[in-house]
């Protein structure tokens, strides 16, 4: 498979050049010539399958010219060593809980698959110098990718996140891992941070120095596999029947994990439509009812991983509909909420149902049940994305209770932070990455 830039302007790239480059040298991001749709009889039988047996099947269509069989099995049970349910909240709305990953958050699955893709190009080419990966984070990236690559042999990580504006529990899953995971905290929001990896690539100079690669969904390798995840919501959903008029909502800040479900629809995944539930951060919201995309810098809200204010995959939905407004809002709508909308949606699905709601899967439980269409027999499932226990201190407050924090992450309390504080000045930056 052959992979082109947004921007039109590079090379042609195979799989491993668009792996390890991450960013086309004109800036775009990679493409894949060709999605591929999934035969009839895949839909009909898929509420049979597992979720690792369903993965499979989907990233042979999107890597399998590139992996050999036996490795990308390898790599996709290697990833999915956990399940995905769908789980009732009312009648007509259902969570997709993504967070039964190593870290609790929805981005485990790319993370760990892209660590493993990236390892295997290197054995593959008997690669002797060191992989550097540079991730920004605004949350839940940069826990998943310091895991997912942990003591991984041939590749060191280097996670830019905003200094105080990630959950405590975040920070600690990737400042206390020492080994091959190097945090670094940036005095500025995270649109600064993803603009020090973005300008890291195009440096001539830093990547004579060190090879670099991103693990930010920028990356074909991170956003494509979280493709999985849709298509076993949709075989859990047909299971119990309920998969004929079936509506996905996702919580989108950076749109790495929506953009990989419209991949899914195009190889025929059966879903009628999507949400995008964005909180103030209400770019691609403005962008629907208007048809201009005007970036802005990011607002920090309670939903913090999604505090993005120029999200990188819009150039992937923009590209994917070719640049047509009518047929990107055809199947696509959008909803976007304040922190006090947040809160109180909170409280509400709490008291109304007992479920507990971290602040982003709040958005998508909202856009639900303002936008889900019952006089046409609409079932929506939302992408509860990770743990409450990973914002513990919002939701202990918001809802009144005391969040029991599972056994993993309470081990990641206990280490002891190790970042190094840099300002958002890219001379700054590149100076650390050269002496390094």
């Amino acid at each position: 498979m052959q992979y082109y830039s947004t921007n039109r302007k590079a090379t042609l790239a195979n799989l491993e050049k668009a792996v390890v480059k991450g960013l086309a040298e004109d800036r775009g991001l990679y493409m894949p010539e060709q999605i591929k749709q999934l035969p009839k009889e895949f839909f009909d039988n898929i509420q049979d399958l597992s979720f690792q047996e369903l993965s499979y099947k989907v990233a042979d269509a999107f890597f399998g010219e590139d992996v050999d069989a036996e490795s990308l099995k390898g790599i996709v049970y290697d990833t999915l060593s956990f399940d995905c349910p769908v789980k009732k909240v009312t009648d007509n709305i259902y969570s997709l809980e993504l967070f039964h990953g190593p870290t609790l958050a929805f981005k485990d699955v790319g993370a760990r698959f892209m660590a493993r893709l990236l390892q295997y190009f290197i054995k593959k080419e008997d690669e002797t110098k060191e992989v550097n990966v540079l991730v920004a984070t605004s949350g839940d990236t940069g826990s998943a990718v310091a895991n997912g690559f942990l003591g991984v042999e041939g590749i060191h990580v280097y996670v830019l996140y905003p200094k105080g504006k990630v959950s405590p529990i975040q920070e600690c899953q990737f400042t206390t891992l020492g080994k091959n995971i190097t945090a670094i905290e940036v005095d500025g929001v995270f649109d600064d941070c993803q603009a020090l990896v973005k300008n890291a690539f195009m440096d001539e100079e830093l990547n004579r120095h060190m090879k670099l690669t991103s693990a930010n969904s920028i990356n074909v390798a991170r956003f494509l596999p979280q493709s999985f995840y849709y298509f076993n919501a949709y075989a859990r959903m047909k299971a119990i029947g309920l998969a004929d008029n079936l509506v996905m909502c996702v919580p989108s800040g950076n749109f790495g994990n929506i953009c990989s479900a419209l991949f899914g629809r195009k190889m025929g995944l059966p879903v009628k439509r999507f949400i995008a539930a964005n909180n103030a951060n209400d770019i691609f919201y403005n962008y629907l009812q208007t048809g201009k995309y005007e970036p802005k810098a990011s607002i920090q809200t309670l939903a913090n991983a999604m505090d993005v204010g120029d999200p990188s995959n819009f150039a992937r939905i923009y590209d994917l509909h070719h640049g047509d407004h009518k047929a990107i809002t055809e199947y696509i709508s959008g909803a976007t909420y304040k922190d006090g909308q947040i809160r109180e949606t909170m409280r509400q699905c709490y008291k109304e149902t007992g479920y507990i709601l971290d602040p982003h899967g709040a958005c998508g439980y909202q856009a639900l049940k303002e936008l889900l269409r019952e006089s046409e027999g609409e079932v929506g499932v939302f992408c509860e994305t990770a743990h409450p226990a990973k914002f513990k201190e919002k939701v202990d407050e918001i809802l009144g209770i005391d969040v029991e924090i599972p056994e993993r992450l309470a081990d990641f309390m206990k280490g002891t932070k190790q970042s190094v504080p840099l300002s958002k000045d890219f001379a700054e930056f590149k100076n650390y990455l050269m002496n390094q």
